[in-house]
């Protein structure tokens, strides 16, 4: 399997506004995301679909997610729920999308993935969610 570019982030050969990172996860903002805090939250280990994951693998995946989740809370303290969606669509090396959210719209809002990414934005946002 070629290295995605998830697993090239990883590496540092791509940059990335890292938030969080362990010996088994490594979480970062989207640079199109669904609402503002969108993190993505990936194992080290490229797999395509969760369910391939070793179970300590899958642990930790999780146990990140909740934490990354919980500082989102902190963070954006007015919205109603922190969203959740495993996937492995767009690359090839599933990955945990977690965001804030008020509202059904908002969950399902499609960004614009030809825009230029907001870099100063999401530094400063990933300064904010950094555990």
């Amino acid at each position: 399997m070629q290295d995605s570019i998830f697993t090239k982030i990883i590496k540092g050969e791509i940059p990335s506004h890292k938030v969080y990172e362990d010996d088994k996860t490594f979480a970062f903002m989207d640079i199109h995301p669904i609402q503002p805090g969108h993190v993505l939250v990936i194992p080290k280990t490229q797999v395509s679909n969760f369910y391939e994951l070793e179970d300590e693998d899958y642990r930790a995946l999780m146990t990140s997610v909740k934490k990354l989740a919980r500082k989102l809370k902190e963070v954006f303290p007015t919205k109603l729920r922190i969203a959740v969606i495993i996937e492995g669509l767009e690359v090839d090396h599933v990955h945990v999308k977690v965001f804030p959210i008020d509202t059904d719209e908002e969950f399902r809002n499609h960004p614009d993935m030809d825009a230029e990414p907001d870099h100063a934005a999401l530094t400063a946002m990933a300064e904010k969610l950094k555990v």
